[in-house]
């Protein structure tokens, strides 16, 4: 009796100070703020609106904030390799990358057309029903018909660089980014050219 009285007393103490003490609520995004942090640290390589003009350098104008928020978060840790984005990304909070974040999500893509216009029948084959012999899923499983992506699980790659997305697809298959094992595992199953090809696709995805 004695037993379970004391837990009971224990019980309520540790109720007492959950009370006492509350999780304080998660501060909502304000993408006011992240525009400031993009004016500032992002715009000379990804625009002040996301729209890149660079190849080398990804548009984010569109992207769901909680795929920029994972990468910025990776950069920062070192899981994704990049030192130029290790130095930006070390100089957030958690509560600025989700500002700049959604400040990016907000922005408008701009449409980009194919580079080159000869492989995109065979683009469309391998982004839309995959390379059977090989093992490769249709890339719209993931990403969507229009390259929209979903949000939290997979990013947009309608309207991006063609190239850009090609080199990542690339850094996926040598090993050189390792923060996706997924993509990792798909990447290698392609073959250089397949990559390129759909690559060129995609980016005239919208």
């Amino acid at each position: 009796m004695k037993y379970n009285v004391l837990l009971a007393l224990a019980g309520l103490t540790m109720a007492a100070g959950a009370l006492a003490n509350p999780t304080p609520a998660p501060v909502p995004a304000d993408p006011a703020k992240g525009k400031l942090i993009a004016e500032q640290i992002c715009a000379a390589c990804h625009g002040v609106d996301g729209n890149s003009v660079a190849a080398a350098n990804p548009v984010l104008a569109g992207q769901h904030p909680d795929y920029i928020v994972k990468q910025l978060t990776e950069f920062k840790s070192g899981k994704r390799n990049n030192a130029i984005m290790l130095g930006m990304a070390s100089s957030l909070s958690d509560q600025d990358m989700k500002n700049v974040a959604a400040w990016f999500g907000t922005q408008k893509p701009k449409a980009r057309e194919a580079q080159d216009p000869k492989t995109m029948e065979a683009g469309r084959a391998i982004y839309r029903t995959g390379i059977a012999s090989a093992k490769v899923p249709a890339c719209m499983a993931c990403h969507g018909p229009a390259g929209n992506g979903m949000p939290s699980q997979y990013p947009r790659v309608g309207s991006q660089f063609g190239s850009y997305i090609e080199a990542q697809m690339l850094a996926f298959k040598k090993g050189e980014r390792a923060n996706n094992p997924i993509m990792t595992d798909i990447a290698k199953r392609m073959s250089d050219n397949d990559i390129k090809t759909v690559s060129n696709y995609i980016s005239g995805l919208r």
